[in-house]
């Protein structure tokens, strides 16, 4: 899976080196200078991970980690020159995954972000499923598009999420309908495509692809 990683840091040239660290272990990173302008760059992308310095201007540190546990799970290191264990409690009392004090080795917080992705991420896959800023729930039968949740009716889920978990995979309109309708469905095929066409009029996203001919999967 390729991670997206947001840095907030207001040191740039502190901010550079993550940034470039990061990018050789394969993850995509955006970067933002101050608290206000992370919040923006949460605000409109999805992420997998955000390291949030705490001495910032224009929102701190754990302002910034306050309001984004407000409405995300998403985890959070906390990066600061801070030693201070009241300090690191607070941050822990926000919700944050890990805590790293400057100065730091990068070899330290590679381990780190691979620990947090691991542990977040291990244990929901299976009741979640993503495809870029498409993320499912399956236990909740929820569907989001860049972290807003977009209504959809049981058999469009049903028919997303099938999609999904069988990534870049075709599947024709019969393996669609005896997965989600069982085998014994009588009815036309056809109808397959209204749901496809209405889940695509929804979510407005352009990886619902068409194999014409065959059926329907999920690809750039």
């Amino acid at each position: 899976m390729n991670y997206n990683i947001l840095v907030v840091e207001d040191d740039l040239e502190i901010q550079e080196l993550i940034k470039q660290f990061l990018m050789t272990q394969n993850y995509t990173i955006e970067v933002a200078s101050d608290g206000l302008e992370g919040m923006k760059r949460f605000n409109t992308q999805a992420f997998d991970l955000i390291l949030l310095d705490v001495m910032m201007p224009n929102l701190n540190g754990f302002e910034v980690a306050k309001m984004i546990r407000s409405e995300s799970s998403i985890p959070i290191i906390m990066l600061t020159a801070l030693e201070e264990e009241q300090d690191q409690m607070k941050g822990f009392d926000l919700g944050i995954d890990d805590y790293i004090t400057k100065p730091f080795s990068f070899h330290v917080l590679i381990r780190r972000v691979q620990a947090v992705l691991r542990r977040s991420y291990s244990n929901n896959k299976e009741n979640h499923l993503s495809f870029n800023e498409l993320n499912v729930d399956r236990d909740g039968y929820k569907a989001y598009v860049n972290k807003i949740e977009v209504p959809l009716t049981t058999k469009e889920f049903e028919i997303l999420q099938l999609l999904l978990h069988n990534e870049k995979k075709v599947l024709t309109r019969e393996i669609i309908i005896e997965k989600i309708w069982g085998y014994d469905y009588a009815g036309e095929t056809r109808m397959i495509d209204t749901h496809i066409k209405n889940l695509r009029k929804k979510l407005n996203i352009p990886y619902i692809k068409t194999v014409k001919g065959i059926g329907y999967k999920i690809d750039e």
